[in-house]
């Protein structure tokens, strides 16, 4: 029997490079500032002892962290292309990525550790001798806020450059 050929394989991409201009543009360092804080906002809250709500509050936070440690990724080494759908949207995708999940879900994590917080002032007093998780989930809600304000100003960036008919997130 004739032998039939295998299917020619994907046509060859050139070598990765990291895309320098991303990452000295104003999107780029408020990708890096949101992706330091949001760990900090995570790995506090992970690192204490957590029930209740802080569960959703440790989900969003993680998901937002890691769907933005991606579009950094792609955006870093110029392969937003390969993302099927998004990739030809990639302004529109880094903007929806940044108002709805970001802020939204880091505001809403906030929230709640704040909440957490002013649940636990009463651990703050001088003298009090339990385990306090007061200045954790403090520290946590501090991070969620600043991270929420982080991604209120990149989600703003991308809607102007969107506003203006930029195509390109720098």
């Amino acid at each position: 029997p004739p032998t039939v050929p295998p299917p020619p394989g994907p046509p060859a991409r050139g070598s990765l490079s990291l895309h320098r201009a991303y990452l000295r543009s104003p999107l780029g360092l408020l990708r890096l500032g949101q992706l330091a804080l949001g760990a900090a906002f995570w790995v506090t809250v992970a690192a204490h002892k957590y029930e209740g709500a802080a569960h959703f509050a440790l989900f969003a936070a993680v998901l937002v962290w890691l769907l933005t440690l991606a579009l950094f990724g792609l955006s870093l080494l110029g392969r937003w292309e390969l993302v099927p759908w998004l990739g030809s949207r990639w302004l529109l995708t880094n903007l929806v990525h940044d108002l709805a999940l970001g802020v939204g879900l880091y505001a809403a994590a906030t929230g709640i550790m704040g909440h957490k917080a002013k649940q636990r002032s009463f651990c703050n007093l001088p003298g009090y001798s339990q385990h306090c998780l007061y200045s954790a989930y403090l520290s946590a809600s501090i991070c969620g806020g600043i991270t929420a304000c982080l991604y209120l100003f990149s989600g703003l960036y991308c809607l102007s450059r969107r506003c203006q008919h930029q195509q390109d997130i720098i």
